[in-house]
């Protein structure tokens, strides 16, 4: 039998929103997961600096079943100077997964994001 671990379905960034707001950034991220209800749910996503130093969470508190994809928002502090984040996501079961969305806070769209 393979361990729990090696069953989990990654969670899947399907889009980003970046939009200035104030001092910070307001950043709504759409995931998609085949969420099982509390045993496996997606539950957190995460902004990091392009050398892997996380700027702010989003924890996801329940399942959604439901309700895929699905997006949720969070105000991030991005600092001064920083042109490239990642953004990644996780669930209960595996943790953070190693595929990320890479985003140009310099363009105003690339595949998978937009920047306003």
């Amino acid at each position: 039998l393979a361990p729990p671990r090696a069953m989990a379905s990654p969670v899947q960034v399907v889009h980003a929103l970046f939009e200035r707001a104030g001092h910070g950034w307001e950043v709504s991220v759409t995931l998609r997961h085949a969420d099982s209800g509390w045993g496996h749910y997606a539950n957190v996503w995460v902004v990091e600096s392009a050398d892997g130093r996380e700027l702010g969470r989003r924890v996801l508190l329940h399942p959604h079943e439901d309700e895929q994809p699905f997006t949720r928002s969070e105000r991030i502090r991005i600092p001064a100077g920083v042109q490239r984040v990642r953004v990644r996501a996780g669930d209960n079961v595996s943790g953070l997964d190693s595929n990320v969305l890479e985003v140009d806070l310099t363009r105003a769209s690339g595949q998978g994001y937009e920047v306003r």
